[in-house]
């Protein structure tokens, strides 16, 4: 705005609020003559004689600021209002002539007391202002104390009716005037106080006022209070004069926008300039440095503190004390606090805030009843210090307890109070009385916004946190700031929600927000979570500053995509700019490497740059050490680092037991769950869905089942992860009934769970309920992701339904926004193969939007095995082999696939290339658990203690079968023998040894399950049918595709598998 314009604006605010001179305060005075209130004037005595000053009855007066008044008026008299008033009325009812001086001091009284009266304010300006009116001559000193008094009273229309009054008489200008009125802008809406501020500096300039340091600094905090940094700053570099007051209230204006590093420069050029410290001044930069949390540059200051001897200031000291508590050296204040000669309550805040940032919810009591028998009352800070430790489950209470308190002591509607409430019941998971108190607020302030958008966050409510931020825009209660927007882009955490994510950060662009550090982390958050690498790589480079937390937002974001060799190129920048790494760095680093060649090109190397730094005494990055090996496939260095570790934490055992569970370990994890039970450690969320998973990978039921007791025991039941981790468990164990137990009511359901319930039934075969589930899923509001469509397409895969699937994996990125990934490709494929639809599934695998892994051809590879298609089998096999050579499935399906075509010369061919480069077929076993006794099968097996039973109840088995017609599938035979070789052969699988004995030691009326590791033939598929059906037994077969369910001759599957 230029200052012409500017000077319009304000002639406009000057115009549109004409004062109110007269605010129906009665009138002190009839005579016209005389400005003062008075009765009719009695007869006129004769004048004093010229030698005697009219004030003479004063000067002798043993009030010592009466004796004062012919010199100093009633300035000295501001704090004694009834005395200054008897002295007023002695002068009226005298008619003492008071001079220009003594009037303007007067006026200066009543706007004082004006100001101090909450209940008669009104009142008491009119006053002031009708003694404005009446004053027989106005000096300059006159306007200047008018137009500041109506500013200090909160009569802003009548401060600028003045000030357009002073300009139309000519009366010059003072700094004293306009900073009073920039002061009062601090009370206006964000848009209006920023513009006022903007013409009262253009103003000024015209006025030639700019080295006047008060309105400078007036000035300084109305663009602090509204967020507008830039012109601060620019402000402060135009000022030709700087003093300490200035100094403060930059550093103010910066600390309270997020500029903390800015402010701690700005101290440091202050002392560079020769510029002194107040206690002010110190009481600002101390605290500055505890929310920084940089101990050195606050040791630094605490010592300049001490050389100056203000360290005895009571708000110095207070601040100290904050600063020590925010840096973590408790004791430190602790010994400050009880030095201290003077406390005001501000003192025993301190001291509560700092064992509420501590957690130390048991001192914060003991401190406020230790103040209160001091006879210091608590007041809205400290409530606040108190309801904040409060935030939490686990003191929930004694925070109802507080918030009666706040009742009690009638602070209940103090706003902060209400923020503080708020974000103590969303932190207690109790939003509901969060939303309730927030949304019947009389008067929000911004915090309040923010408290309400970051409680929704927290709580994954990020469309109602969203919603909040609409009606914050709409309202009149307050802009929003970098904290507002830092929160609201917390809620845009998905890559379903980036279009929202670009809409804040369009917002944070138009309202200048984008340098905020804090704002640019949280936009490389945003866009890192949503998988827009791109977009967070040009926010990094667009941001005028780093920090540590800038880095580790975008490694983390590599670390999500497994991109490991990006992750060290930002660890070697942050480097090289000086950024010291920290912790989470590591962490997130290690988190990014996912093979052995990743492993042995940076994880090995940054394992030794960490051991030469020092870094392997934290716990959090050993920990990731172990993880980093076993996901890299080196579990053997894992438990090397593991068994060094001397005091194993919970953490410790559980990274070591998910390496076990993500290697196929799983009797290695559960043993492990033991030994840790043992060393006297709590079980924990992670563990027990770590132990859980394991069970569900051995199929071991009755483990299982203890583990999903022994959480509820542990009060573990409700937890969102446990839950679902018990759900698959019991999926995957065949307990389709007692997952349906554990199933949450649909309101409640993650992604996850509606994931968890959609995989189990398509395991099982049952389309149906998997496609009624998704679609429960949709209408319910959980929107599908990833393995949503992978657990869909799986179930049409099972049930053979192609056109469903491919509909189904047409609408995922049309529909639901779902990228198709390489899963998703694999269910189509092995789709369409299943139904013999080769040339389709070429087709598909040539236009797919990823590149073919092995997952890809083997399906293809056994499904031509299946319909006996050699051209296809052997493109599958060769592009299969081009990957890994020594894929010892490829060889077998292919084998297989010559079998079943009866090419036994390229059988022989392909079993001596196998023996030749050392490659093993996996011997197919089958088992059955029966309470602790695990009973394991290979084909023909006789090693087992009632091998003799058990080949008699195949006899047995046999006979019945034959008398109900079975004859023996030997398309499933695949080595070159008679009929009858083929059959006895067939006789002798792994899984009909595993019927058998199940048919002998599983008691009736009970359901038999059988594990294999290979997919089933379809001669054993044939007599698991018949045998339920003739010996009336319910049979559940898993193998490593699917769940078979045998009951009256009948499979789940229903013969497609």
């Amino acid at each position: 705005m230029g200052w012409t314009g500017a000077e319009d604006k304000l002639a406009k605010y000057c115009a549109t609020a004409r004062p109110p001179r007269r605010l129906a305060a009665r009138r002190l005075s009839t005579a016209a003559a005389s400005p003062w209130p008075c009765p009719p004037d009695p007869p006129p005595r004769p004048p004093p004689p010229p030698a005697a000053s009219p004030f003479h009855a004063f000067s002798n007066h043993p009030h010592p600021a009466v004796a004062e008044f012919a010199r100093a008026g009633f300035s000295r008299l501001a704090d004694h209002p009834l005395v200054a008033r008897a002295v007023h009325a002695v002068a009226l009812r005298r008619a003492l002539p008071l001079s220009a001086f003594h009037l303007n001091t007067l006026l200066a009284f009543y706007f004082r007391q004006a100001a101090g009266r909450s209940s008669s304010t009104a009142a008491a300006a009119a006053a002031a202002l009708h003694l404005f009116d009446a004053m027989p001559h106005r000096t300059e000193s006159s306007w200047y104390t008018a137009v500041s008094g109506c500013a200090r009273c909160g009569l802003d229309g009548a401060a600028f009716g003045l000030l357009r009054d002073m300009r139309e008489r000519g009366v010059p200008l003072s700094g004293f005037a306009l900073a009073s009125l920039a002061t009062a802008c601090e009370r206006w809406g964000w848009a209006e106080g920023a513009a006022c501020g903007a013409a009262i500096q253009a103003l000024t300039h015209r006025a030639g006022l700019m080295g006047n340091v008060y309105i400078g600094t007036a000035l300084l905090h109305l663009y602090g209070s509204r967020g507008l940094v830039p012109e601060a700053q620019r402000l402060f570099s135009e000022m030709p004069e700087r003093n300490v007051v200035s100094w403060t209230a930059l550093m103010v204006a910066l600390t309270s926008n997020g500029y903390l590093e800015d402010a701690l420069e700005a101290y440091r050029r202050m002392r560079r300039e020769g510029v002194m410290c107040n206690a002010n001044a110190f009481a600002t930069v101390v605290s500055l440095c505890g929310s920084l949390e940089d101990e050195a540059a606050g040791l630094q200051v605490a010592a300049q503190v001490v050389v100056s001897g203000l360290h005895t200031h009571v708000s110095v000291a207070n601040s100290l004390i904050t600063m020590f508590g925010n840096l973590g050296r408790v004791q430190d204040a602790e010994r400050l606090f009880d030095r201290m000669e003077e406390r005001d309550t501000i003192s025993w805040n301190a001291m509560i805030s700092m064992y509420s940032h501590e957690g130390v919810c048991s001192k914060c009591f003991l401190m406020l009843s230790d103040m209160r028998h001091g006879g210091v009352r608590p007041d809205m800070s400290t409530l606040c210090s108190l309801i904040s430790v409060c935030a939490s489950s686990d003191h929930v209470t004694h925070g109802s307890g507080t918030h009666s308190l706040c009742l009690r002591s009638g602070l209940h509607s103090s706003v902060p109070i209400l923020n503080a409430l708020v974000n103590m019941y969303s932190a207690a998971w109790k939003l509901s009385d969060a939303e309730f108190l927030f949304w019947n607020m009389s008067r929000r302030d911004i915090i309040s916004w923010n408290t309400m958008i970051s409680s929704y966050v927290q709580s994954d409510n990020c469309i109602d946190a969203l919603k909040t931020l609409h009606q914050l825009l709409q309202s009149n209660e307050g802009p929003p700031n970098h904290m507002t927007f830092s929160s609201a882009l917390g809620a845009c955490s998905s890559p379903g929600a980036l279009i929202d994510g670009r809409m804040i950060h369009a917002m944070v662009l138009q309202r200048n927000l984008h340098n905020n550090l804090l704002i640019g982390n949280s936009l490389l958050t945003m866009y890192s979570k949503c998988n827009s690498m791109e977009d967070a790589e040009r926010v990094f480079q667009l941001m005028p500053t780093y920090d540590v937390v800038s880095c580790n937002v975008l490694i983390g974001g590599y670390a999500a995509l497994e991109d490991g060799t990006r992750s060290m190129h930002v660890f070697s920048w942050m480097r090289g700019a000086g950024i010291k790494p920290n912790y989470i760095t590591m962490i997130n680093i290690l988190g990014s490497f996912k093979s052995l060649d990743d492993l042995h090109n940076y994880g090995m190397p940054l394992h030794a740059y960490m051991a030469q730094n020092g870094l392997l005494s934290d716990e959090y990055i050993i920990n990731s050490l172990i993880t980093m090996y076993a996901t890299c496939g080196d579990l053997e260095s894992s438990a090397d680092i593991f068994y060094r570790i001397i005091n194993k934490s919970a953490i410790s055992w559980n990274a070591m037991i998910a390496a076990n569970v993500q290697h196929g370990h799983g009797e290695e994890a559960l043993k492990l769950f033991m030994d840790m039970r043992h060393a006297g450690n709590k079980l924990d969320r992670v563990c027990l869905v770590e132990c859980l998973s394991s069970s569900a990978s051995l199929a071991s039921l009755e483990e299982g089942m203890q583990l999903h007791c022994l959480g509820v025991k542990c009060g573990l039941d409700s937890d969102s992860h446990v839950i679902n981790a018990a759900m698959d468990m019991y999926g995957k164990c065949g307990k389709m009934d007692e997952m349906l137990k554990v199933l949450p009511d649909p309101a409640s359901r993650s992604t996850q769970c509606w994931n968890t319930l959609i995989s189990g039934y398509a395991r099982y075969g049952y389309f149906k309920e998997a496609e009624d589930t998704f679609k429960d899923m949709v209408s319910l509001g959980p929107k599908p992701d990833y393995v949503t469509f992978v657990a869909l397409l799986s179930a049409c895969s099972h049930a053979g339904l192609v056109e469903k699937g491919i509909d189904y994996y047409n609408s995922m990125a049309s529909t639901f926004g779902v990228s198709p990934g390489i899963k998703h490709c694999v269910c189509i494929v092995d789709l369409l193969g299943r139904l013999g639809r080769f040339a389709e599934a070429e087709k598909f695998i040539e236009e797919m939007p990823v590149l073919p892994n092995d997952l890809i051809w083997r399906s293809l590879l056994s499904s031509s095995r299946t319909h006996k298609n050699l051209d296809i089998g052997r493109k599958a096999a060769k592009n299969l082999l081009e990957l890994d050579p020594f894929d010892d499935s490829a060889y077998v399906l292919l084998s297989n696939l010559y079998a079943t075509n009866a090419r036994w010369i390229d059988v022989d061919k392909l079993r001596s290339h196998m023996k030749t480069i050392k490659v093993n077929k996996r011997p197919a076993c089958s088992w059955l658990k029966l309470k602790n006794e695990v009973s394991t099968f290979s084909i023909g097996d006789r090693s087992h203690i009632r091998a003799e039973k058990i080949y008699a109840k195949l006899d047995e088995i046999l006979l019945k079968l034959k008398a109900v017609g079975y004859i023996a599938d030997t398309s499933s035979a695949l080595h070159d023998t008679d009929e009858e070789q083929k059959e006895q052969n067939l006789w002798s699988h792994s899984e009909k040894l595993a019927l058998a004995y199940g048919l002998i030691v599983v008691p009736e009326g009970s359901t038999i399950r059988i594990f294999k590791n290979l997919r089933v033939c379809a001669d054993c598929h044939l007599v698991f049918k018949l045998v339920s059906m003739v010996f009336h037994r319910e049979i559940v077969l898993r193998d490593p595709y699917r769940f078979h369910q045998f009951r009256g001759g009948s499979c789940s599957c229903s013969d497609f598998w």
